[in-house]
């Protein structure tokens, strides 16, 4: 079997900042409860190795933001990579919290974007996912940004402006954006498009899309990770025949290996580098002190 570890992969700039800055935060309040308001990156396994270090990671679907804020009385707070609401940061620094604020740049960027248009008297067509954290973020800013989905949110949005502003989630597909854009430019020819995927996404979709001659992907990441979904969905795209959304290096003992030729290996921009080398060790050796997930070398960058 061939084992080709596709470039780039893993840690995007975002996730590397928002991992220094909690691990920062543990060395400046040692004698603080440090706190993350929702996952601070899409993988489990992050969360885990935080853990190691009393971080505690407030997350419940069955909450809002404001909910679980709420739960803090004293202590620092870390807002995630993905984006917060203004209103609820403002509300951790009312309560005298210590505020960390771990927004990735292009995440900042996008908001900052759609500030900036709002202000000029423009809608917005914002194309993300729903319920995903940083969606939500640009969401809470402005009743005049409107959530498009898919192609059906775009035959039923009425979006009366006609000024529209149309960009999108940092972290959606390629593909899948051009798509609704056509869409949207087909119901508001006059709207203005900004493309908004980060590089970092951009050049890892690229790379899965440009293999040749690989009859199997490995995509490794957490089931919560949208651009680790989105690999995924672009090798199908790219028609490869096999294709294995895993976390670690252990599921790979319910895959039969023996009849794969050429394995193309990645991961998502919030996947620890050490679990995507399990992988690929693994692979090459089927050496079985590759099955295991150490937390501790979890957050190493």
């Amino acid at each position: 079997m061939e084992v080709i570890k596709v470039i780039p992969s893993g840690y995007c700039k975002g996730v590397i900042n928002a991992i220094n800055k909690v691990k920062k935060a543990i060395k400046d309040y040692p004698d603080k409860q440090i706190y993350i308001l929702g996952m601070l990156v899409h993988n489990k396994y992050v969360v885990g190795g935080f853990e190691l270090f009393n971080v505690i990671t407030l997350a419940d679907k069955n909450k809002t933001k404001e909910q679980l804020l709420d739960e803090i009385d004293d202590g620092v707070v870390v807002f995630t990579a993905h984006g917060i609401d203004p209103k609820i940061k403002q509300k951790a620094l009312d309560k005298g919290l210590i505020v960390v604020d771990a927004t990735c740049c292009d995440v900042t960027k996008n908001a900052n974007l759609c500030i900036q248009h709002l202000n000029e008297g423009y809608d917005v067509a914002y194309i993300g996912k729903k319920n995903h954290p940083e969606s939500e973020a640009v969401l809470a800013l402005d009743e005049r940004i409107h959530l498009i989905t898919n192609i059906q949110d775009v035959q039923n949005s009425n979006i009366l402006n006609d000024k529209i502003l149309i960009t999108n989630q940092t972290t959606m597909s390629i593909n899948d954006i051009e798509q609704i854009i056509k869409a949207l430019l087909v119901k508001y020819p006059l709207a203005k498009v900004v493309e908004e995927i980060c590089s970092a996404t951009r050049t890892r979709q690229q790379a899965v899309k440009e293999l040749e001659g690989f009859d199997t992907l490995i995509v490794v990441g957490d089931p919560n990770s949208n651009n680790t979904t989105q690999l995924a969905n672009i090798g199908k795209q790219a028609k490869i025949k096999n294709i294995y959304k895993i976390e670690n290096s252990l599921e790979l003992t319910s895959i039969n290996l023996d009849n794969i030729s050429k394995v193309a290996v990645t991961s998502g921009a919030s996947t620890p580098g050490y679990l995507t080398q399990q992988v690929i060790d693994y692979l090459k050796t089927r050496d079985e002190k590759y099955l295991n997930v150490d937390l501790e070398k979890i957050l190493d960058l």
